[in-house]
């Protein structure tokens, strides 16, 4: 997620909600045929699926997230900015290119979305209340799984990635102010009864995943466009800690991360209708563009790759709405590529 604009964040707060952060400093978007970050030459050019929704008069913006799919083989995308009664989660059946809402409410501000291996249900991040909320796969029976302050200090939760045992990793943003490393990696036991600090001292954390083999987690921190890998034990501490790769992004900032079954990294950018694509030792194998002629669209910020295929499904928002592109991937999807 990224941060919002001036007035979005002054209407936002009127009607009782935080300052959306996580999200990226707001930015204009880059010019068509800005050069691919990290500097490859190959670029994979996504196609539009479908428009999903159109700037909301109440908050002055969409910003779609999270996309997952669900259990019957649906898509499942947050709108961050959705105003109460308007659709906060929505159910797209890529196939037919079809939406309707899944879930509204009159308090929540989601930034992410992710089905527990565990209970088979629907996790949404909700930054502005740092909570971590849960839904049934039908939207329905909303629940506040987790809501407490973890070591002293409220969360702002932004981005999610279950282990195996469907315990939840989360990325805690806690501030965006340059040179202020707050952020942290929050670990979640699955029942929601205990929590813990894995990592501190990050640079506005925002996406967040496990490798393909779960022995680490990839972490984006935005205010550094830097991604961090962090090494864990069978226990889920941290046993060491680096900078893997620093993205050469321009104007654009790192947002949302995703792996696929080969372990390349798919790096959403705030700033820029595009994605970063490397390779787990840190060579940039591409760069994700929608056709230049899309215009008003400023920031790609996840993308879900379908499970056991390479056809991938990117979130895409600015001016002219929120929209759904498509891609081949490099290698086919996992759980690590599914939401978050």
């Amino acid at each position: 997620m990224r941060r919002l604009p001036v007035r979005s964040l002054a209407v936002l707060a009127a009607v009782g909600t935080l300052a959306l952060s996580g999200c990226g400093t707001e930015t204009s978007g880059a010019a068509d045929g800005a050069p691919a970050a990290g500097g490859a030459d190959r670029t994979i050019r996504a196609h539009q699926v479908m428009q999903l929704t159109e700037v909301h008069e109440e908050t002055g913006m969409t910003l779609l997230e999270g996309p997952t799919f669900g259990r019957n083989g649906d898509l499942l995308v947050v709108d961050v900015t959705a105003p109460p009664g308007d659709p906060k989660v929505l159910r797209v059946d890529v196939r037919k290119k079809t939406s309707r809402a899944a879930h509204t409410d009159d308090r929540g501000n989601y930034t992410s979305a992710q089905t527990s291996p565990y209970d088979g249900r629907l996790y949404l991040t909700d930054y502005s209340h740092g909570e971590v909320v849960s839904l049934a796969q039908d939207g329905s029976d909303l629940r506040t799984f987790f809501s407490d302050e973890v070591d002293g200090a409220r969360m702002n939760p932004d981005d999610i990635a279950f282990d195996r045992k469907g315990n939840l990793y989360v990325s805690d943003s806690r501030s965006q102010s340059p040179g202020d490393a707050q952020g942290r990696v929050v670990r979640i036991d699955r029942d929601g009864a205990k929590a813990g600090v894995v990592a501190d001292g990050l640079a506005s954390p925002n996406g967040i995943s496990f490798d393909e083999d779960y022995r680490g987690l990839w972490v984006s921190e935005l205010t550094q466009n830097r991604i961090s890998y962090l090494r864990l034990d069978q226990e889920g501490t941290m046993t060491s800690r680096h900078t893997a790769i620093r993205v050469d992004a321009g104007i654009a900032q790192t947002d949302s991360i995703a792996v696929d079954a080969d372990g390349n990294l798919y790096q959403a950018l705030h700033g820029r209708a595009a994605m970063a694509v490397y390779s787990r030792t840190g060579e940039h194998l591409a760069t994700v563009e929608v056709p230049a002629r899309a215009e008003g669209l400023e920031s790609a910020t996840n993308v879900a790759i379908t499970p056991g295929g390479t056809k991938a499904y990117m979130t895409v928002s600015g001016p002219a709405g929120g929209y759904l592109y498509t891609f081949d991937a490099l290698a086919d999807g996992i759980r690590q590529s599914n939401g978050g």
